[in-house]
């Protein structure tokens, strides 16, 4: 199994210690929106539409007067749009009309806890833990392919962990907590430019002197 510890410091080196995500966003509100956006989708993709999304609608009252065609028609590119749009017209009704800034919208206090965060439509345990991580350092994992691909490669993870909730748990088990915040941008860094599910290059890998999974061909066994 490789040793979280020394994992975490190597990919803070190589991706770097601050930086929590490669999604674009302008406040907090439309962070929530991009993380929904890039499920099942790449961030790559999701920037291309998101900015010009935003310049038109930054806050949940923009975008309820933008309209579900409207916002469809800014995100038609991004898979299942369409539950999307739906998910995100139903979080920006329920946070309308809150006495909130408009030019830096943030959530509200009561918002800074995964559960209450879960509680919001469109805002499933997965988002919930990347937008508290990235926004507020939640000790929070989230567990996306990549987190769950890697976590099994590391040996972090059996076959029984078979569920990304059941990747959750082992890791908050294995993790040190101090890793939390940082641990799903680093593993997906890692699993989208190195650690890559077909063709892992683990001869340009940092961390490939500690992988129990590296074989002697470059490859994974």
């Amino acid at each position: 199994m490789m040793r979280p510890d020394k994992y975490f410091e190597t990919m803070k080196k190589r991706f770097g210690a601050d930086k929590r995500t490669e999604l674009y966003y302008t406040n907090e509100f439309t962070l929530a929106l991009a993380v929904i956006l890039s499920a099942q989708a790449t961030d790559k993709h999701v920037n291309t539409v998101t900015p010009t999304l935003f310049k038109a609608a930054d806050t949940p009252e923009k975008i309820l007067k933008l309209g579900l065609e409207g916002l469809k028609e800014h995100i038609k590119s991004v898979s299942f749009f369409n539950n999307k749009a739906k998910n995100i017209m139903g979080l920006s009704q329920e946070l309308a009309g809150l006495d909130i800034a408009q030019k830096d919208w943030r959530f509200p206090k009561k918002y800074h806890d995964r559960d209450a965060l879960q509680r919001l439509p469109g805002i499933g345990r997965k988002t919930a833990n990347v937008v508290g991580s990235i926004l507020w350092g939640a000790p929070n994992i989230g567990v996306d392919t990549h987190v769950f691909r890697l976590a099994h490669r590391f040996g972090w993870a059996n076959e029984a962990d078979n569920t990304p909730e059941k990747v959750e748990r082992r890791l908050y088990g294995i993790v040190p907590k101090k890793y939390y915040a940082v641990a799903n941008h680093l593993m997906v860094m890692h699993g989208r430019y190195i650690c890559k599910a077909r063709w892992p290059d683990c001869a340009n890998c940092p961390a490939a002197k500690l992988c129990p999974c590296k074989s002697d061909n470059g490859g994974v066994k």
